[in-house]
């Protein structure tokens, strides 16, 4: 029987998949170590439960102790499905730019979490680094786990992460390219790889707003290279003492928003629903090929730390996309435009007969007509209103539409979203109303937005 003793025993081993249609158009064979496969769905279980180990074998968590630990979420999981097990305490300290998915797993794991804020020094006293620290000082029996300078980290994935990679390619490996955070994947990756084959190449994928990348390049400190950011999960505000820089062959930065749309093309074209790094990380991959071209006989290995639950009120979702321009979105105004200057909305006003608007519909082809006076609209016609009130009264007919018309429908601003119209249209009102800058009327009908959506 093959039965794992606890949650644990089924850390590593995750699998390799092929990208088959992102990455077509590099030579190369581009394949993924898609490690939300983890129990805690992220890679960070690996050194996580090292951390624990190395500080039980050292005695600096000793039982019933409590771990504490600055996290953007990930780390934290694995420590704490690890204090699960093993029956320790867990404390994490986190920062408000975090999803608040990452938050709530922490909690439904046991976890006490401390949100502190994100755009502060590391050394000032409100940081998640700097309230961690305290903590571990007043906290007896505690034990800080300082992923970003515990070697242990690195270790994890010099003795799991590393192997498994040479393992799977049978040592074809050509490139190892891995998201730069607190540097023990892709240190403790590299160092192994490195040792196996010293012709493989690292690159290392870095955010605008960390430091890492020029510390890379001229081994300074610059603490001018540093703003705030919207990824996750990786890039550094200062160079934690698990990085060996000598392992790494290059460092590539990405923005916010590229790292965002390819991490969901992943999600769309390949089926490999990962999170903001994953994302950042193959478009890290596409900039560095578009000027060191890849040959065919490459296998590139690109790291996909953790799972897109963690992002779906962020990434994946439209609205928080469209709020920071990361979306190419329709609005109204290209509805009406795409329509062309020739066709006219139809209108009746409100003295007009029910036949004429039947009529209007016959000839047209339109299922709603707003009815405008003098001073705008103030009411509708549509059919389906009208085909209930003719059926129950055919001598309706000869009736005003004042005396039959629905509400007017909505005024929307031109700029609105299409996301947005699609809430404003439904059974109970089939369209809205814009009016352009020269004050002239225009309808928009959900057959409208479905055709905008579908080109």
């Amino acid at each position: 029987m093959d039965i794992k003793n606890n949650i644990l025993e089924t850390i590593g081993n995750t699998p390799l998949i092929k990208l088959n249609k992102i990455a077509r158009q590099i030579p190369a064979t581009v394949v993924a170590k898609v490690d939300y496969f983890n129990p805690g769905n992220s890679i960070k279980d690996r050194m996580a439960v090292k951390m624990i180990e190395v500080a039980e074998k050292e005695g600096k968590l000793k039982p019933g102790g409590t771990i504490i630990e600055c996290t953007s979420g990930n780390t934290g999981m694995g420590l704490a499905l690890a204090a699960c097990v093993k029956g320790y305490k867990c404390i994490f300290t986190t920062t408000d730019k975090q999803s608040k998915e990452k938050v709530d797993i922490l909690k439904a794991v046991g976890a006490e979490v401390i949100v502190c804020p994100t755009n502060v020094e590391p050394d000032d006293p409100r940081s998640y680094y700097s309230v961690a620290r305290r903590l571990a000082k007043e906290i007896p029996n505690s034990f800080h786990c300082n992923q970003y300078d515990n070697l242990a980290n690195r270790l994890a994935h010099y003795e799991t992460t590393g192997p498994e990679i040479w393992k799977q390619t049978d040592g074809r490996i050509t490139h190892l390219v891995c998201t730069a955070g607190t540097g023990g994947t892709v240190t403790g990756t590299a160092m192994f790889l490195k040792e196996k084959n010293p012709n493989i190449k690292v690159w290392a994928i870095d955010v605008y707003g960390s430091l890492l990348t020029k510390f890379f390049r001229t081994g300074e400190v610059d603490m001018n290279q540093v703003h705030p950011y919207i990824s996750e999960g990786f890039g550094e505000d200062f160079v934690p003492e698990n990085y060996d820089m000598s392992v790494i062959d290059h460092f590539e930065q990405v923005t916010d928003k590229d790292g965002a749309i390819m991490a969901r093309r992943l999600a769309k074209d390949e089926g490999i629903f990962c999170g903001y790094s994953a994302g950042s990380c193959l478009q890290g991959l596409m900039q560095i090929a578009a000027v060191q071209p890849l040959k065919k006989d490459d296998l590139v290995v690109c790291i996909f730390h953790d799972h897109g639950s963690r992002y779906v009120a962020k990434i994946y979702n439209d609205q928080w996309m469209m709020e920071r321009g990361f979306m190419d979105v329709k609005t109204c105004k290209d509805i009406i435009n795409n329509r062309g200057a020739k066709q006219k909305m139809v209108t009746i006003e409100p003295t007009h007969t029910v036949a004429e608007a039947v009529e209007l519909m016959r000839k047209y082809n339109i299922e709603h007509i707003p009815v405008i006076n003098g001073s705008g609209p103030v009411g509708a016609i549509s059919e389906s209103g009208l085909f209930q009130k003719i059926f129950s009264n055919p001598d309706i007919k000869n009736a005003t539409v004042a005396t039959v018309m629905e509400p007017a429908f909505p005024i929307v601003d031109l700029n609105t979203p299409i996301e947005k119209l699609r809430t404003l249209i439904n059974k109970d009102n089939g369209a809205v109303l814009s009016k352009d800058e020269l004050g002239n009327y225009h309808i928009v009908t959900k057959y409208d937005v479905i055709q905008a959506l579908g080109n």
